[in-house]
């Protein structure tokens, strides 16, 4: 294929990127009861380094304890997190060039869930004051559904506090030796659930008109990059819509506006998925789903616009570049699916992809041009 886009370089600020497909955040629920990376994580991290992605963006790692989505999670709360990730990432960072990135979260009010695997429905909530159980916190007391405990309404000396702690985590994020860092406000955690009219029933500042909504989520933007080296690219996921009436819940249209308020902070891209919000959500899923989303706000915004959700064949994601729906490609179970899917799409496109040299003679008969050595790193 001529000019195949997805194996073209995209900067993201000051991180340049090989190509265009992103290993997109993943939670494992694998991490120790303390937060830290396992053995799990250091095959898992070091799959991905030789996958031939553009980029990988470590699972939501939480800012908080009880920000955690499950007991299970990752955390940069403390400087033991810190140190055992830098020691993984440098080990990681021994075999292959490509950047990490890791996407600082705080679950909000669905926080303290069980392990998908565990439970019928993918979800449920530990009570608080059960092993692995603690009280959630929200902009509100409204709980995600009816079985779940409702959660504490956070003061604004609370909501300052997670605000510092999103700054103090990702400077650690930075001493670990990660390239760029990603804030989550999508899928109906803390910040979506501030974004959002359906969770925010507040009358202070950070309730009520749009602008006092997305409030939290742009002090967050603005204290990590007053708290990280000046230039470090710090990009944001985002639901674009709730999937609910559009007239009283999060809607793309809103996402068009929060999108302007993020570039003209100087953020190096938005990360489009959409709902998690309300268990009511009426998702109308299928390939591509996502896409027009990424598009609309593509079309209001001059920086990089990753489109996310059900992408999985080389030819889709080529297709929505070329088509110009966004800038680049974010990719999560058809990398868990295939983690070669890099080296098979540079089969299919006609393109080539850089891999560890060690690799380079399991190039298929046939093919004299598919694989090229990392560049010295």
């Amino acid at each position: 294929m001529a000019d195949v886009q997805l194996f073209k370089l995209i900067e993201l600020g000051t991180l340049s990127l090989v190509n265009k497909i992103i290993i997109a955040p993943m939670c494992q629920y694998s991490a120790t009861d303390a937060g830290e990376v396992t053995y799990w994580h250091e095959q898992q991290w070091a799959n991905y380094a030789l996958s031939g992605s553009g980029l990988c963006i470590v699972e939501a790692t939480a800012v908080q304890d009880i920000g955690r989505i499950s007991y299970a999670d990752l955390g940069l709360w403390n400087d033991t997190q810190r140190d055992k990730i830098k020691v993984l990432l440098t080990q990681v960072k021994s075999i292959s060039p490509m950047p990490f990135a890791v996407q600082l979260a705080h679950a909000g009010r669905k926080a303290s869930s069980e392990k998908p695997w565990l439970v019928k429905g993918g979800r449920g909530q530990i009570p608080p004051n059960t092993e692995h159980g603690w009280q959630t916190v929200s902009a509100s007391e409204v709980a995600f559904n009816a079985t779940d405990v409702a959660p504490h309404a956070l003061t604004i000396a609370e909501i300052q506090q997670i605000i510092q702690d999103f700054a103090k985590s990702a400077v650690r994020a930075v001493e670990a030796g990660f390239d760029l860092i990603e804030i989550h406000a999508a899928h109906g955690y803390l910040l979506h659930q501030f974004l959002s009219p359906l969770s925010n029933h507040r009358t202070d500042e950070y309730g009520g008109s749009f602008e006092n909504r997305i409030r939290l989520t742009l002090d967050v933007f603005q204290a990590i990059q007053n708290a990280v080296p000046q230039g470090f690219p710090i990009g944001v996921r985002i639901s674009a819509t709730d999937w609910m009436d559009a007239e009283q819940s999060w809607n793309i249209e809103s996402s068009v506006e929060l999108s302007k308020a993020l570039e003209q902070l100087k953020a190096v891209y938005i990360h489009v998925s959409s709902g998690g919000l309300h268990h009511q959500q009426d998702i109308q899923i299928g390939a591509n789903y996502q896409v027009p989303f990424a598009q609309a706000i593509k079309q209001n915004v001059n920086i990089p616009v990753i489109a996310v959700g059900l992408i999985t064949t080389p030819e889709q994601a080529e297709s929505i570049l070329q088509n110009q729906q966004a800038d680049a490609i974010g990719l999560a179970r058809a990398i868990l699916y295939d983690p070669r899917w890099a080296w098979h799409a540079a089969t299919r496109l006609g393109a080539k992809v850089a891999i560890a040299p060690q690799y380079l003679r399991s190039q298929p008969h046939g093919l004299k041009d598919l694989f090229q050595p990392f560049e010295p790193f």
